[in-house]
């Protein structure tokens, strides 16, 4: 009976008010034709609540969401496939359970249920902040022809839809200060893990670093560069921690990070390198072994998941192994911080460094406490640039794209692109 009340509508709710009412009215006047009148008006809500309650619709439905997974600002559409069995003869209100963050429920109106035939609906949606979504459950607010009860039913279970980061395409690599040939590209010679990365030759340059094999098969003075012998492997740095960063939703700096580590990795692996993905609190996303595709996606997988870390300092921080290269995407680093990252990554074959300026993303949200917060990234650069790595710095005015040429040239000075 609670069960068959809590089905009411708001006009079975007031029928059955009014019946109440116009039961008291006859039993103080003793007007029995009344009182059947009223208890008529009492039953007939219940009624129609039992009935909507057991109904059996016979409608089954299947999501479809396409493309799946979708990158930030792409656009997927949603399909419902609905297929009746059923003699339901009501009203069916649909909805499909949506986050807020990508506009809210969806409802539709099925004024007559399919019978051995499918309904096709559709919506849109334009994912704005990186996230694991779920969509779902689809449910059927099943109503009596009357208005006066309903009840749902659960017909399509949620599904899951992932919101990978942007990855922008990137050229060249980060080969000790120096970046490839014409274009940004590196030109290699020998084999991929002994590969020597030349570029055409610049007036001044030395003649000792001249690349006479690639000189002669491309007819074109060359100069070598340096060797890009990752024997140990890559392991790109991502660091999230939350004190580290500023900004809020699409627009924080720690979005920006989780974007150039997005590309940086694809970028590096598309090269045939092997690298690992780790986090400053020690999680490997995405390990090194072979499979570069399914390695990629399960690494774009993990940074659409990945959510701030609470530590504060680089304690955790996984050290490197061998002769591994070092590509570090940091926030706000200390003094202290800085001091753990080279003691970390001590025997790193070479070690590059974006570090962002955090103080511009506090200034963008105009928090000027977090703005006078923030350290100053070029004292961090000077102490890692003393270590021997090459350093650039970034803020949101500039691209990753722009960021990695300026990694790739080996400058440790601030970022400055053409507007």
């Amino acid at each position: 009976m609670v069960r068959c009340l809590g089905g009411l509508t708001t006009r079975g709710r007031c029928l059955i008010a009014a019946g109440a009412a116009a039961a008291l009215c006859a039993m103080l006047v003793n007007e029995r034709d009344l009182l059947r009148v009223a208890a008529f008006t009492m039953v007939l809500p219940v009624l129609a609540s039992i009935v909507a309650g057991r109904a059996k619709i016979g409608l089954q439905g299947r999501r479809e969401v396409m493309p799946s997974p979708v990158s930030i600002g792409g656009h997927c559409q949603v399909s419902l496939t609905l297929r009746g069995a059923g003699r339901w003869s009501g009203r069916l209100l649909l909805e499909d359970t949506v986050p807020r963050s990508l506009g809210g429920p969806r409802r539709a109106i099925v004024a007559q249920p399919p019978r051995q035939a499918d309904v096709q609906l559709s919506y849109p949606l334009q994912p704005g902040e990186r996230a694991v979504h779920w969509l779902g459950p689809l449910t059927a607010q099943v109503t009596d022809p009357l208005g006066l009860a309903r009840h749902h039913r659960t017909l399509v279970e949620a599904d899951r839809l992932v919101v990978r980061p942007v990855v922008l395409p990137l050229i060249g690599l980060p080969a000790g200060g120096e970046c490839g040939a014409a274009g940004g590209e590196p030109v290699s010679a020998g084999s991929r893990q002994d590969a020597v990365v030349v570029r055409s030759y610049r007036q001044g340059d030395d003649l000792r670093r001249v690349h006479w094999r690639t000189t002669a098969r491309r007819d074109e003075l060359m100069v070598r560069v340096e060797e890009w012998a990752p024997r140990g492997g890559i392991t790109v740095l991502l660091d999230h921690r939350a004190s580290a960063h500023r900004g809020s939703g699409s627009t924080a700096s720690l979005e920006y990070a989780v974007s150039l580590a997005a590309s940086v990795y694809v970028h590096l692996r598309q090269r045939g390198l092997q690298v690992r993905l780790v986090t400053v609190d020690g999680a490997v996303l995405a390990g090194a072994g072979d499979g570069a595709e399914r390695q990629t996606d399960a690494a774009l997988d993990a940074l659409a998941a990945l959510r701030a870390t609470e530590q504060h300092d680089l304690t955790p921080l996984p050290a490197t192994a061998g002769r591994q290269e070092v590509v570090a995407i940091l926030g706000a680093l200390g003094p202290a911080a800085v001091d753990q990252l080279l003691v970390r990554h001590l025997r790193a074959a070479r070690g590059h460094a974006v570090l962002l300026d955090v103080a511009a993303w506090a200034a963008g949200n105009d928090d000027h406490g977090d703005r006078k917060w923030a350290p100053d990234p070029g004292k961090a650069a000077q102490h890692l640039v003393a270590a021997g790595w090459t350093v650039a710095v970034a803020d949101p005015q500039h691209c990753p794209s722009a960021v990695w040429n300026q990694l790739c040239n080996g400058s440790a000075s601030r970022v400055r692109v053409p507007q």
